[in-house]
Order: C-alpha cells, then structure tokens, then sequence
C-alpha cells in the first residue's frame, strides 16, 4: 500500500517540527510540513492526511500562556475540519508544546459530542477544556532526560496502539517550563483514570513514581502524557523525537537499547538497528495506518 501521509504542523514559534518529520520518515511515512495559515486558507486540506502531528516549540512566544493563542486559532478557525479528523479514529499526536495546544483546545481528554449542523454554525461547540498545563512548580524551565512508566492498564487492558512494542520504561528527554497537568476537578481526574487514558508517568528507572526532579514539574499523579477517551490522540509533555537514534541517550550503556526496522536515505527498509525508544511512538502510529 502507499505510505501513510503525515501533516506536522507548524506556525511562528515552533521549532520541533523538523525533528518530528525526520522521526515519521524513519518510520515509513510520507510527511508534509505546513504552516497553519495554509490551512485556514484551504491551501492544504487536512482530509488528505491520515496522520496530524503538532510539534514542540514555542508557538507565538507563549503569549498568554503556552500554546493558548494556537489552541485558539484552531479551534475557531479549523475547529469543524479537526472535529472530524479526530472523530474518525485517526492518529493525532502533540508533544510538548503541541501537548499544551490540545489540551487547551480541549481536545484532549474528550471531544464534545455535536451535531454537524451545530459544528458548522460555530466550530468551538466540539471543544471544551476540562485539564490544563500550568507553570512548573520549580517556576523556571526544565530541561533534563527523565524516566516514563508506561501505564499498563492502557498497554495491556485497553491496548492502545501508542504504546505497542515499548517496555514498561523508557528514558525520554523533557524541555519546558509549563509543564504540570492538572485537571479541573477531582470528577475530571477520576474519570480519565478509570477510563485508562494516562498513557505515561514519571518515575525512577525502577518505575516508581517520583517526585522532582524525576517529576520535572509537579503533575499530578506524576502525569506525563494522555490518550483521549477513544485513544486515536496522544498527547505528552517529553520528546520522543529527540530520542530516535541510541546516541542521543547521554549514557545510553546503561539504559535498554530498542530494536527497529528504519527506512534509509534510498527509502528502502533497513536490517535490524539499536535505536531510541521515542521512535516506536511514531512507528506505532504508521502501522496503526497501515
């Protein structure tokens, strides 16, 4: 079959997005870069996509609060054509700063359910956020490899396609300064728990939850990253597009090497090579297409 085709998305202020491209092209995908703006102006049209990616960085300086104004352009101005996109199953991912977008979209941890007609009439209805990303409780930017646990409810129990073929965990790098997930009440925080929708937790390299710096921003109960109900969405706060290769671990003698297949520069795929284990996260979502 044709290689899935990936859309990473980018506006003034990202700075990840090549990083997150090179990362799905690693895993066998087609992916193309487009500024927001090509968008809104139907230039690019997100229905020709089967995968959406919006990367770290800084979009729009982080005025207002990081993420905020790019979770606002596109829910009002993209809201009714992402509403569809994520309600057809299909794999939606935001990293870092791409984390705080949907989150402050409300995207994450569940869409509302509307009508079409509604959505047409105003494209924010199918939105609403119920979690947040605030300031570290550190107050100053972290920037450091941590450890992930992988929540094995969601691996196991729900099986979500995320989390395929990662051990139990994972070293991960963070850079960030509004990182802590908190949600907006107990109700909200509960129900995403039962539902299985935490994806990852921080923790020691034994896989006990920790706390700072291992727990690099206070998040309540350790949170690092989310599905939504459905669990075609992922968003967290760590980068795994900056752990594809086994080189870019710092002491990466010490920490267990992954197994993959890579395409090469001819597109061809390659024998088995020690890779990092950010890039079975995007591997996972190219096979999920297949």
């Amino acid at each position: 079959m044709s290689k899935p085709k990936v859309l990473v998305l980018r506006t003034a202020g990202t700075n990840c997005d090549l990083e997150t491209s090179f990362a799905f092209e690693l895993s066998g995908a087609k992916v193309e870069l487009a500024h927001v703006n090509k968008l809104i102006d139907n230039e690019v049209k997100l229905d020709h996509y089967e995968i959406l990616a919006i990367p770290g960085g800084f979009s729009y300086g982080d005025d207002i609060a990081s993420g905020k104004i790019l979770a606002n352009e596109i829910k009002y101005k993209l809201g009714e054509k992402l509403y569809k996109f994520a309600s057809s199953g299909k794999p939606v991912i935001g990293i870092c700063n791409g984390f705080q977008v949907l989150v402050k979209m409300g995207i994450l941890p569940k869409l509302n359910l509307v009508l079409d007609d509604d959505l047409k009439k105003d494209p924010s209805l199918g939105f609403k956020q119920s979690v947040t990303l605030t300031y570290n409780d550190s107050d100053k930017f972290e920037s450091r490899w941590i450890y992930l646990k992988i929540d094995q409810n969601a691996k196991i129990k729900i099986q979500n396609f995320w989390l395929k073929g990662l051990p139990e965990i994972i070293p991960l790098p963070v850079a960030h300064g509004e990182g802590k997930f908190v949600a907006k009440d107990s109700k909200v925080l509960a129900e995403i728990e039962k539902n299985s929708q935490v994806a990852f937790r921080y923790s020691d390299k034994n896989g006990a939850l920790a706390a700072y710096p291992l727990n690099p921003n206070g998040a309540i109960n350790n949170i690092a990253g989310i599905f939504n109900d459905k669990g075609n969405i992922l968003g967290l706060m760590p980068h795994p597009e900056r752990y594809i290769f086994k080189w870019q671990h710092p002491n990466r003698e010490s920490v267990q090497i992954a197994k993959c297949k890579m395409q090469n520069k001819d597109k061809k795929e390659t024998a088995d090579s020690e890779c990092g284990w950010g890039l079975q996260i995007f591997k996972n979502a190219v096979e999920q297409v297949k």
